[in-house]
């Protein structure tokens, strides 16, 4: 059923109700006839249709006029949901070769060093035999400098021998602490467990959590080649609180500060949660004509899902002075425009097509089409929009 239809439905179901009202303790037929004696004539093609109603059934009406009163101004923005960036960590493999194993998926709560999944690398081989190598030769090194500050005391070696040996121990200390700093870059964070444990022998590195979080995307699958600093392999995020990116439209811009309170809805959830405006773009989108501005918002329980389409609620001060109608005034064509009935005599009205501005506690702003002083129908416009619907 289209608009239009639908539409005309609900009104005759208002309409008829109302002639029932209207028809208590009369005689047959004189409901109808009551009902039927609203009229309406045109005075050009241009001109509002004016409806004139029967003096007996102005109690059906409600006439209420336009008022000048502080409206409070309220920003209804739409947005989407995003990752709080302060809070995400990309994760990144210090090594290159194929997976081997997958040790984590997303949705799973991981801590800080934990492994996240392993690599057959020849990097880490490379790395792991100049540690040992290093090692032995340091350890060799320290027993040479040793043996030679004992025969230099005994007069058995020269000064010259001496020094030679020390600078050699210096070297391959050196050497070894450059090999273990090449292990820490590939994720060992103890080079010396490797010297402690021999029956590690294999080129499997594991890729460790950098922060404590959650997963929340998965990038890379078993058998898939790594690039060392490239590849990225996974993302943790603490989902405590979210990032919501609403656009701010031009007219709006002057209203939005940082600090401000907003109020965040979706769909998806009765509740409302809570957040403040956090940035505000310097620039426009050129696209758009619109501004970005985040809003971190709290997320118990993670139901705020990135991209998820949410509208942000914003108090941003009030309106002085605003024209108001009742919300009950503000009717609606087939082509959905507003607009409300104006009084133009004792029982005479005309439909106006109005502009919307803010609406708070059961008041509308009306941005343009209306004067103050002027009379229009509150509840019972649907009396008139049904007549002029069954004209057309």
């Amino acid at each position: 059923m289209n608009f239009a239809i639908h539409h005309r439905v609900l009104l005759f179901a208002a309409f008829a109700s109302a002639a029932l009202v209207a028809g208590c303790g009369s005689g047959p037929g004189e409901s109808e006839s009551k009902m039927t004696s609203y009229t309406a004539s045109e005075t050009g093609a241009d001109t509002a249709q004016l409806f004139h109603v029967p003096q007996d059934q102005m109690s059906h009406i409600q006439v209420v006029p336009v008022q000048k009163e502080k409206l409070q101004r309220i920003l209804r923005l739409p947005g989407s949901v995003a990752f709080n960036a302060f809070q995400t960590t990309p994760v990144f493999a210090a090594v290159g070769g194929p997976v081997r194993e997958i040790l984590a998926a997303p949705g799973q709560f991981v801590r800080q060093g934990q492994p996240l999944l392993t690599v057959t690398s020849p990097d880490f081989s490379t790395a792991r035999s100049s540690y040992l190598k290093a090692r032995e030769a340091s350890s060799l090194s320290d027993k040479l400098y040793a043996r030679a500050k004992d025969l230099y005391a005994h007069g058995a070696i020269a000064e010259a021998d001496l020094q030679q040996a020390e600078s050699a121990d210096a070297q391959a200390h050196a050497d070894l602490e450059s090999a273990a700093d090449a292990l820490r870059a590939v994720g060992i964070t103890d080079p010396e467990k490797i010297a402690k444990d021999p029956a590690q022998t294999t080129a499997q590195v594991p890729i460790l959590a950098p922060v404590s979080g959650e997963i929340v995307e998965r990038l890379v699958g078993p058998g898939q080649l790594l690039q060392p600093g490239a590849t990225q392999c996974f993302t943790i995020s603490n989902t405590s609180t979210v990032w919501v990116l609403v656009n701010v439209y031009q007219q709006d811009l002057p209203f939005i500060r940082s600090g401000d309170s907003a109020e965040i809805n979706s769909e998806a959830y009765p509740q409302t949660f809570h957040g403040k405006i956090s940035y505000v773009s310097p620039s426009l989108d050129p696209s758009t004509r619109t501004l970005q501005a985040r809003i971190v918002v709290q997320n118990p329980g993670g139901k705020l899902k990135k991209d998820m389409y949410v509208t942000a609620t914003v108090q941003a001060g009030s309106v002085n002075n605003a024209l108001t109608v009742p919300d009950a005034a503000v009717l609606r064509d087939t082509e959905n425009m507003p607009f409300v009935y104006v009084q133009t005599a004792s029982n005479e009205f005309a439909r106006r097509l109005v502009t919307l501005g803010d609406s708070n506690n059961g008041r509308t702003q009306v941005a343009s089409g209306l004067k103050e002083g002027e009379n229009v129908v509150g509840n019972g416009g649907l009396f008139l929009q049904f007549k002029n619907s069954l004209q057309h």
